[in-house]
């Protein structure tokens, strides 16, 4: 950066977050964007809104002891981060996996704010998790685990103070069993939680919101650019929520999805995948995706997950995880002809990587726009729990998509306004924190 004043903020932020740089890794790339910013609105700098920004309101950790099959008590650790509440009561999803660790909620919740902001909804930004890993746990043994996290967690969150919601690990079964010890412990019935069942105010289109919004925000930078998903080659990674309605929608939308993943490796189908197939070893028996060529005797299965983007496409949609396209990968996707990389999953694209699209004339649709339906579709949840009615699918869908086109039409406004047109990322980055810093300076010092 050529700024000092951002220069030395970012020289902070290293310095109070040692070890943690999946967190300085996305406040470097926001910051670098906000630059025209600093320059444009000196009084936000007066105001100190950049330091308040890059620090989260409050980080809670805490022990979760659980009892497993066989009686021994196993200990976990939990997080939750409140980032930032200027616009809204903190939200964002509950992360279940071995990896995550404090830096990893940190980024989460960092970005949540921006993504939340770009809604348009009242919503500020948070995250939480622990480091259990659900995987091969019976279902007693995660009711238990959820109990005991939630008999921590019940306290610190709310309806109007901070709802969390799902997130990798966190799906329908571990958010009602959350749900359930929360109103347990409050003896009250509220929209503390988003993504419950549908029988206890859940919302219509939420399991497909992430995938759905993500291909809807994508259509709306491809039309810009005189293009479509029509008769294109589409690659997604992950085999999660996300990607299969992500690779869904894509295939309503006249595109070939040729590709999909999971944490052991991934699956080439010339033909096109077969959803259902992936559906059914994925979300109704948590089986491997490697099982998809028994079926399917034209499929491949590579083990290991990098190399699903060695495979020629037009577009690219990754939903599995962080840094899941480094600057080795995206350079071949560059020379396989991709013209559009739009991110399903959180900040799955290396700085690297990023990069490489840009200088390479890449159509990229950063993780905090594009995959922002799902906690929108959140949002509508709360407001349908707090009316106290249910939406139908397609009311709620239609909400969605005139979400995810006011995302991009932000994204492309803020990014031509301060000089750096068809740069998405900077556009999603500007528009986001503009919402929030004004904000906060309007509230003072707090």
């Amino acid at each position: 950066m050529k700024n000092a004043y951002l220069n030395e903020l970012l020289e902070t932020v290293k310095k109070r977050n040692p070890g943690e740089p999946e967190f300085i890794q996305a406040v470097t790339e926001v910051l670098e964007t906000l630059e025209p910013v600093v320059e444009k609105r000196p009084d936000l700098v007066e105001a100190g809104v950049f330091e308040r920004f890059v620090e989260p309101e409050r980080q809670i950790m805490f022990r979760v002891p659980w009892v497993d099959d066989s009686g021994k008590v196993r200990v976990n650790r939990g997080f939750r981060v409140q980032f930032n509440s200027a616009i809204g009561p903190y939200k964002g999803g509950i992360r279940l996996h071995p990896s995550v660790y404090l830096g990893i909620i940190k980024f989460l919740g960092f970005e949540q704010v921006l993504k939340n902001s770009l809604t348009t909804l009242p919503m500020g930004g948070g995250k939480g998790g622990s480091d259990f890993d659900p995987k091969g746990k019976s279902d007693g043994e995660v009711m238990r685990f959820c109990q005991s996290f939630m008999t921590e967690l019940y306290r610190h969150i709310g309806a109007d103070t901070d709802v969390p919601a799902g997130d990798i690990g966190t799906g329908a079964r571990e958010v009602g069993f959350m749900f359930g010890q929360y109103k347990r412990l409050q003896n009250e019935y509220t929209g503390v939680l988003t993504g419950k069942g549908l029988q206890f105010g859940g919302s219509l289109a939420r399991t497909e919101a992430t995938g759905y919004g993500l291909c809807y925000f994508t259509d709306e930078m491809l039309k810009a650019n005189g293009k479509s998903f029509e008769g294109k080659t589409v690659l997604v990674s992950g085999s999660g929520n996300v990607a299969i309605y992500a690779v869904q929608k894509v295939t309503s939308m006249g595109a070939k999805v040729v590709a999909m993943s999971d944490s052991n490796g991934y699956i080439y189908d010339k033909n096109g995948i077969d959803l259902e197939c992936v559906r059914a070893l994925k979300e109704k028996s948590r089986r491997r995706i490697k099982e998809y060529i028994e079926t399917h005797p034209d499929a491949v299965y590579t083990e290991g997950s990098k190399g699903i983007w060695t495979i020629p496409c037009d577009i690219a949609l990754p939903c599995a995880t962080q840094n899941e396209i480094d600057g080795e990968s995206a350079a071949i996707l560059v020379k396989n002809g991709c013209f559009c990389v739009s991110e399903g999953a959180n900040m799955p694209s290396t700085p690297e990587a990023i990069e490489t699209y840009l200088s390479n004339g890449l159509l990229y649709g950063p993780a905090k726009a594009a995959n922002a339906g799902g906690v929108a579709t959140s949002g509508l949840e709360m407001s349908q729990n707090s009316l106290r009615l249910s939406w139908t699918f397609e009311e709620v869908d239609e909400r969605l998509k005139n979400i995810m086109k006011n995302i991009f039409a932000s994204c492309k406004k803020a990014a031509e306004d301060y000089g750096m047109a068809g740069n998405y990322m900077a556009g999603a980055n500007i528009a986001g924190f503009l919402k929030v810093a004004e904000a906060m300076k309007a509230q003072g010092v707090v």
